[in-house]
């Protein structure tokens, strides 16, 4: 008997590891399907440190904002810290939580992400555009 995976299984590749340098922070904004299959954009930034990956949608809990000012721009002067650009909210990059700034106590709200054979995946939601597998509509490994 054959099993199939629901999408709270299925991995869908965002990115290679390497094409995030480590102790940076990207953003990307991903087409996600709701649970009435209604196409919603799902912004989110996802920090490579080291081998591991961690990720956050890219919005501020404080005044719902995304966190990066300029693109791609998600990380303090140290580098250590994720940070809000329009009031300057500090997060912890393992856990997402909010260390200073206006929405202290409060925290991000956290993504899976994992790194499966060299790729960053995002599993826990179904992404547009792509079939039960997590591989691309309309892919095609032969050429």
């Amino acid at each position: 008997m054959m099993e199939t995976q629901t999408h709270e299984e299925t991995p869908y590749v965002v990115c290679g590891l390497n094409d995030i340098p480590s102790k940076r922070a990207y953003g990307f904004c991903l087409i996600r399907l709701d649970e009435h299959g209604t196409e919603q954009p799902w912004p989110i930034v996802i920090i490579r440190w080291g081998l591991q990956a961690f990720g956050y949608v890219n919005r501020c809990p404080h005044d719902g904002v995304n966190l990066d000012w300029e693109q791609d721009q998600f990380l303090d002067a140290y580098g250590t810290r994720l940070m809000c650009g329009k009031h300057g909210a500090l997060f912890d990059i393992g856990t997402g939580d909010c260390i200073d700034g206006p929405c202290k106590g409060e925290g991000l709200q956290p993504i899976d992400v994992r790194v499966i054979e060299g790729d960053i995946c995002v599993l826990g939601v179904e992404l547009a555009g792509y079939g039960e597998d997590g591989e691309e509509a309309g892919a095609d490994d032969t050429e």
